[in-house]
């Protein structure tokens, strides 16, 4: 993202990596937004995340819309974007899991609407995102951590949920009061399963 925080970002996830680069270009030629970040994830899609002002993003979003036609699964567009989801997106903060009170997930199918949740959930309650997993690694899927206290965090998966629930890809919403201590050091150390073992499972 650009240096100073851009108010708005927006998020288009393609079915083809081919009309996603083209969407991409056709994107950022047609506003001038203030970042536009592009890439393949898993299972064999196309990614664009785009930020800037509020018009920019909205204009760029539109002109996917169009240039992607069908091969649009999904996106996402946040106006006002809480800069704890940009940061949670930009640092991939797996060592981020706090010591909070209880800990939530919540899980979607695709990309977009996780990262939709993680907005409408860190606006709804007093929480951190602790970290928020896109794709890869995930079979396509996108979860979003956050940590708080056991009010606030049941507030921020349920406004999550709500905000996800919609576009269908709801997976599924947890909440875990006194997170022990070495499920946290296992989420600390490393998310992903085969890297935690190649790692000797050292914390």
């Amino acid at each position: 993202m650009s240096e100073h925080r851009d108010p708005a970002i927006g998020l288009v996830e393609l079915s083809s990596i081919a009309t996603g680069i083209a969407c991409a270009d056709a994107m950022v030629k047609a506003a001038p937004i203030g970042a536009i970040y592009t890439g393949t994830i898993h299972p064999g899609r196309y990614l664009v995340l785009v930020s800037g002002d509020t018009a920019s993003v909205e204009i760029a979003l539109d002109v996917a819309a169009d240039r992607g036609g069908s091969s649009v699964s999904g996106s996402v567009f946040l106006p006002d974007v809480h800069p704890e989801v940009v940061a949670a997106l930009v640092t991939a903060r797996h060592d981020a899991v706090p010591e909070p009170e209880a800990l939530g997930i919540v899980e979607t199918a695709t990309v977009p609407p996780v990262v939709d949740g993680a907005d409408a959930g860190v606006k709804a309650a007093d929480v951190n995102v602790a970290a928020v997993l896109l794709a890869d690694g995930l079979g396509g899927k996108g979860y979003v951590l956050f940590g708080g206290s056991i009010g606030d965090v049941e507030a921020a998966v349920e406004a999550a949920t709500q905000r996800i629930e919609p576009s269908g890809d709801l997976v599924a919403a947890e909440v875990v009061a006194q997170l022990h201590p070495e499920i946290r050091a296992n989420l600390g150390s490393e998310l992903r399963f085969n890297r935690r073992l190649a790692g000797g499972g050292e914390r």
